[in-house]
């Protein structure tokens, strides 16, 4: 597979998932080969690969492996379905916040649950189409929010984003990202201020490697800048993605985030969510019910096991924070944007994808 005028975040080859790790960006372009679905759960919870839509994408192709690992131990159909049901548990546990994640496993279960009588090659072949579908789903569907969210982009606007909701982070091209493309590509002059993104640098490692690879003009802030560039009017919009919403409309992305639509709302600056309707979780009532996932503490003690901090000093280091639906303009999706979320509102998106 040609792979240098493209971000791919991962990609199945000769029976196996490539993922790219994503901890050794801007550097380093290597990919893990992932001959078992223990080796796909593994490089979710290291974060070799992450944002919400690859870990969803990268999910259902573990269950794909899984399978054929099942298949090329000889299992019966009984043990191929109770050796994936225990892989299911397991990457359904690697990390707790993205939704996607979940809604993958539940769209393989689905299969399972119609294809009763499959053999186990079957099973296979069925969970790995299964996975094409979603991989190509995702991409379609990142475009099309690219397509919806550009019209809320004016020209000559100076965008801010946070940590990485591109191609990197999905399985192309991108959602917040997605938008700033699609912006571009109808000619309009955007600049784009990437936030760093403490503590793993998501923003400076990840998206402004993307911007520079699609040579969108862009210029690398620390976190706490982003206020002071809100001040001086140098922010027309902030378009961030998102890990998991709310049946409200509360959302929950990289920590920070919150604290950008508080400054973007003490100075009047619109705040745009885009993510997939994947990623909506109408089975919790708002962001009180979503689980924060809280990550190692050296993190942010450390840079490249080189210890910044005391050696005693406690930390807290949670990898998201939730956004009120109030402090949000509008959610982008790919069946079309809720100004001002409500449930209502974000319930009316699913009705237009069935239709």
């Amino acid at each position: 597979m040609d792979k240098e005028n493209e971000l791919l975040s991962l990609y199945w080859q000769d029976n196996h998932l490539y993922i790219l790790d994503q901890r050794l960006l801007p550097q380093r372009s290597e990919y893990i080969k992932c001959v078992t679905y223990c080796d796909v759960v593994s490089s979710i919870c290291n974060m070799s690969v992450r944002g919400a839509p690859a870990i969803g994408i990268s999910a259902a192709y573990g269950m794909a492996a899984a399978a054929l690992e099942a298949c090329e131990k000889g299992f019966c159909p009984e043990q191929v379905r109770s050796y994936l049901k225990k892989a299911s548990n397991e990457l359904f546990q690697a990390r707790p916040t993205a939704v996607n994640l979940a809604w993958a496993l539940q769209r393989t279960d689905q299969w399972l649950t119609s294809n009763s009588k499959a053999t186990p090659q079957q099973i296979f072949d069925g969970l790995l189409e299964e996975a094409d579908k979603i991989f190509a789903e995702d991409l379609e569907n990142n475009r099309q929010i690219g397509a919806n969210g550009a019209a809320l982009v004016p020209h000559n606007a100076s965008v801010l984003t946070h940590c990485n909701a591109g191609a990197l982070a999905t399985g192309g091209y991108g959602t917040a990202l997605g938008v700033i493309r699609a912006a571009v590509s109808q000619g309009k002059n955007i600049h784009v201020y990437v936030d760093e993104t403490r503590p793993l640098l998501q923003g400076a490692r990840l998206t402004a490697f993307e911007l520079n690879h699609d040579q969108i003009p862009a210029t690398l802030i620390t976190d706490s800048c982003a206020g002071y560039l809100m001040s001086k009017g140098k922010v027309d919009l902030i378009v961030t993605g998102a890990d998991r919403i709310a049946d409200n409309g509360d959302t929950a992305n990289k920590i920070g985030t919150y604290s950008l639509a508080v400054l973007a709302h003490h100075h009047n600056i619109p705040i745009y969510v885009a993510a997939p309707l994947s990623t909506i979780d109408l089975s919790i009532s708002s962001g009180d019910d979503i689980v924060i996932e809280e990550r190692c503490g050296t993190e942010i003690s450390h840079i490249n096991n080189h210890c910044l901090a005391p050696p005693e000093v406690n930390v807290y280091n949670p990898a998201f924070d939730v956004t009120p639906a109030e402090l949000i303009t509008a959610i982008i999706t790919e069946c079309g944007i809720v100004h001002n979320p409500t449930p209502d509102k974000i319930k009316k998106l699913f009705t237009k994808e069935k239709s």
